[in-house]
């Protein structure tokens, strides 16, 4: 089963495995994530800070929120990409 799919993985061009054109969409729907949940967060500092280049735009998150923000918006992210792959190209 795994030699299957990594010889199916092998034949394909790399082309179309992948591309850069979701990207813009899915560091924009992290950014937008972060931004939301460091302000609805019901205690967003509690642990370790994350250090941020911008603390007062973050709302000075903590690891654990920053973590949860990014993998919400990379689901986010790669559903706005799948949706919109028609689009894009």
């Amino acid at each position: 089963m795994l030699q299957t799919l990594l010889l199916a993985a092998a034949s394909e061009p790399p082309t179309k495995l992948w591309n850069w054109e979701g990207t813009y969409l899915i560091v924009g729907a992290c950014l937008l994530v972060l931004f939301i949940a460091s302000r609805t967060i019901e205690e967003p500092h509690v642990g370790p800070r994350m250090p941020l280049p911008f603390p007062e735009l973050f709302n000075n998150i903590s690891v654990a929120g920053f973590l949860g923000a990014m993998s919400f918006g990379h689901m986010i992210g790669v559903f706005l990409t799948i949706t919109l792959a028609p689009l894009l190209k």
